[in-house]
């Protein structure tokens, strides 16, 4: 039974692998990152260099062994093919700035949100994070708040 389980995860994370884009970084991740890490999660990252840079240094921190030469060719890779999509559906409204000086401000400091840099999808968490946790944002204001928050705050 255990060697089926070992078969069957190493068929599916050679499918999933097979599925991820061509480029100068694929073997350098796949070799470096799919070792721990189901190819589904980083592609769901959408972030931007700064962020995948960020990234990998947080799995320098915590062991990972990877070359100055690799990280040159997998970082640009990444944000190449797993970056944050531009905000299409809304575009930044003046009632989503009223919404955040309104209601965002009352309880938070601009810097912190300011420091986030999240995606839309980061934003549409946090907004809804705070909806839980009391935040008076109606259903007409939460996706121009969203779509004002990444438009300003999103990452670089």
């Amino acid at each position: 039974m255990k060697t089926l389980l070992i078969v069957f995860f190493a068929a599916t994370s050679t499918v999933a692998a097979q599925q991820l884009p061509a480029g100068a970084g694929l073997d350098v991740l796949k070799r470096r990152c799919l070792s721990c890490h189901e190819a589904d999660l980083i592609t769901a990252q959408k972030l931007s260099l700064v962020g995948w840079t960020r990234s990998v240094d947080k799995m320098v921190r915590w062991g990972t062994s990877i070359t100055p030469e690799e990280r040159d060719v997998l970082q640009p890779y990444l944000a190449q093919h797993f970056a944050p999509r531009p905000v299409a559906s809304h575009p930044a409204t003046e009632s989503g700035a009223a919404t955040y000086q309104r209601l965002c401000l009352t309880c938070h400091e601009a810097d912190i949100i300011e420091q986030q840099k999240l995606t839309p999808t980061g934003w549409t968490r946090s907004v809804e994070r705070m909806m839980r946790w009391g935040a008076a944002v109606g259903d007409a204001e939460k996706q121009p708040l969203i779509d004002y928050l990444a438009s300003r705050f999103g990452p670089r």
